[in-house]
């Protein structure tokens, strides 16, 4: 009875190491990740270049801050949704 027990429990394990390798290996999801990715670099990159434009007091800093919303806004809205 022992022996079944164990032998019942070490094809259990090895099932289910055998679905979670396959679950890791599959690429399914792939791009979505990859978009997420590439979001964030770019909300990245938009922080850094604000934060950076924070220490200028002068009318180019404003008027790139206003160039990139308008450039954001237009991209927003041009997305449609079906």
């Amino acid at each position: 009875m022992l022996k079944a027990l164990l032998r019942w429990t070490r094809m259990a394990a090895e099932r289910r190491s055998r679905g979670i390798i396959a679950l890791l290996e599959s690429e399914r999801a792939q791009g979505t990740v990859e978009y997420v990715g590439l979001i964030l670099l770019v909300s990245m990159l938009m922080v850094a270049l604000v934060a950076a434009m924070k220490g200028f007091h002068t009318s180019e800093g404003q008027d790139l801050a206003q160039l990139i919303v308008e450039k954001i806004k237009a991209a927003v809205n041009a997305l449609t949704f079906h």
